[in-house]
């Protein structure tokens, strides 16, 4: 079968508190969320999307049925730095516990796991 896309198109991240989770993924990443009006319960902030490139994009969920988890799905983010080390200083100046720190994964570069401002755990990747 011929892939026409990439299997993963969207992911959420579930919050309990919408600010202080913005300002954590901003402080880290760099990036400025765009905050959505709530829609029948549930609040998203969205993270920066740009069609034509490679991998996938989401959001910040704040709703009922999407409760922080430190042991569900991780999603790895991209270092906009290009070295994922900018980032885990970032994370570190904010107080943000350093899982696993920056690991060689050999030809696929570097990782770095940590817990996010609402307990969930995510990931960091880059090739230097």
């Amino acid at each position: 079968m011929e892939m026409k896309f990439n299997p993963v198109g969207w992911f959420e991240i579930p919050v309990d508190d919408m600010e202080r989770a913005m300002k954590f993924y901003e402080a880290i990443l760099g990036y400025k969320l765009d905050l959505q009006p709530e829609m029948e319960g549930m609040l998203m902030a969205w993270f920066p999307m740009e069609r034509g490139l490679e991998g996938a994009t989401g959001a910040l969920v704040k709703h009922e049925m999407c409760k922080p988890n430190p042991t569900g799905t991780v999603v790895y983010f991209n270092s906009p730095s290009g070295n994922l080390s900018n980032e885990l200083s970032k994370a570190e100046e904010i107080g943000a516990q350093v899982l696993v720190p920056k690991k060689d994964i050999g030809e696929h570069g570097f990782i770095a796991m940590l817990k996010d401002s609402e307990g969930n755990t995510i990931a960091l990747h880059s090739m230097e």
